[in-house]
């Protein structure tokens, strides 16, 4: 969920300095990356109750044994260990008093934070894993237009992907219970950002929403400080009540940039943010779907062309009520399997376009294969789970940690 703090870096006097740090990301096509991002959950595999850090055989214990392996072989050092690993969106059999906090110093001010500000916070940190994937852009117009167009089509991923329809052992009534928890997490820092479909919209307009979110910590010495709540345009202008007449260091906007969780999050790169975890197949179709779709010049302008006149209120709505229909949303009276379908065309004849090829000579568009196989045949793998738990499971959820674990 976060990398090390920054180190302090160079003093800030002025918010120009803030944007000219998210300009910095811009980049020629040919030095584009693609990034990822995958959370597990790890287990034991005697109990199934999730890791403590501490212990022969908590995370701790885990992270110490792959290094011998140069932190390659997890099976192996997992089988060792009894621990193992799954892919979802929710933790589908834990309950949330019973789940280890991590011993990292910026959770426990997160964790106040979420409860003063909205009701599922806490199940976002301690029971929910995502899949990421972060892209490049190459100017700021070119930012704005992936930003707008990821941002839009965000629920369709959330569709495609929807795979935490369990809470405690039980059906909770959604397919991405993971995505439901974000919209009663932290208001302030969360969302679809409608700014960015204003006219005006670039890196200084990125930067004054980032300035007003509210601020976690300040890190310092080897520890955080609780600035919770407080401001980094008051940090700003040396008026920051925790630490007063000091201003901040670009290590200290880099950390901030971290602590805002949209739909789709600008640092010097984009992050796509909608995804529910999965198993491996998942795991290279999300950066495959958003490369088609970002990555090439054509693809881009038919997938903004598709989303030009969605309004904010319907992109609202879609945001809404995917994490419970999924695919069978119904936008513009078309279900929402229709749409993804369409977009996942978008995507193949991109990646067909960029001619990435393996060593076999393939080139990426099989790793689309996946979510094909879901948008043509409607079921989810929330709903592809459901099944399994009313049927051959006969009710028990445990047997998704032996039929899904990694």
């Amino acid at each position: 969920m976060s990398a090390p703090p920054k180190t302090r870096g160079e003093p800030l006097t002025s918010k120009r300095q803030l944007v000219e740090y998210l300009e910095q990301g811009c980049k020629p096509r040919e030095q584009w990356r693609i990034g990822t991002e995958h959370e597990k959950f790890a287990f034991d595999a005697a109990s199934l109750g999730r890791l403590p850090y501490e212990g022969p055989n908590g995370i701790g214990a885990l992270l110490k044994a792959m290094q011998r392996f140069g932190w390659q072989p997890v099976k192996e050092v997992g089988a060792e260990l009894g621990i193992g690993m799954l892919g979802m969106g929710f933790d589908p059999k834990s309950r949330r008093e019973r789940v280890p906090w991590m011993p990292k110093g910026r959770y426990k001010i997160m964790r106040d934070q979420m409860m003063r500000r909205g009701k599922l916070g806490l199940d976002m940190m301690l029971r929910t894993c995502t899949v990421q994937v972060n892209l490049d852009f190459e100017s700021e117009a070119d930012m704005v237009k992936k930003l707008r167009t990821s941002l839009a089509l965000q629920p369709l991923a959330t569709a495609l992907f929807a795979d935490s329809p369990f809470t405690e052992g039980k059906p909770n009534g959604f397919q991405s219970y993971r995505s439901h928890i974000w919209t009663d997490t932290d208001p302030d820092r969360t969302g679809m950002l409608p700014f960015v479909f204003e006219p005006g919209m670039g890196f200084e307009r990125y930067a004054d929403y980032m300035l007003d979110v509210p601020m976690y910590f300040v890190y310092r010495d080897g520890h955080y400080l609780d600035v919770a709540g407080q401001s980094f345009r008051d940090f700003l202008a040396g008026r920051l009540p925790a630490l007063p007449g000091e201003i901040p260091s670009m290590g200290d906007w880099v950390n901030h940039l971290t602590t805002a969780f949209p739909e789709v999050r600008l640092k010097r790169f984009l992050e796509m943010r909608g995804a529910d975890g999965g198993p491996w197949d998942r795991l290279c179709a999300l950066p495959a779907l958003w490369v088609g779709l970002l990555y090439d010049s054509q693809a881009l302008d038919a997938a903004a062309d598709m989303v030009k006149d969605w309004t904010v209120k319907e992109q609202a709505a879609l945001r809404r009520d995917v994490p419970r229909l999924a695919l069978e949303t119904v936008f513009r009276g078309r279900p929402l399997q229709a749409w993804c379908r369409e977009l996942l065309r978008i995507a193949r004849e991109g990646l067909a376009r960029r001619r990435k090829l393996d060593r076999m000579g393939g080139d990426e568009t099989h790793f689309l294969n996946t979510l094909d196989h879901i948008a043509d045949s409607g079921v989810t793998p929330a709903k592809e789970k459901l099944d399994l738990f009313h049927e051959r499971w006969m009710g028990s959820i445990d047997p998704v940690f032996a039929e899904f674990a990694y």
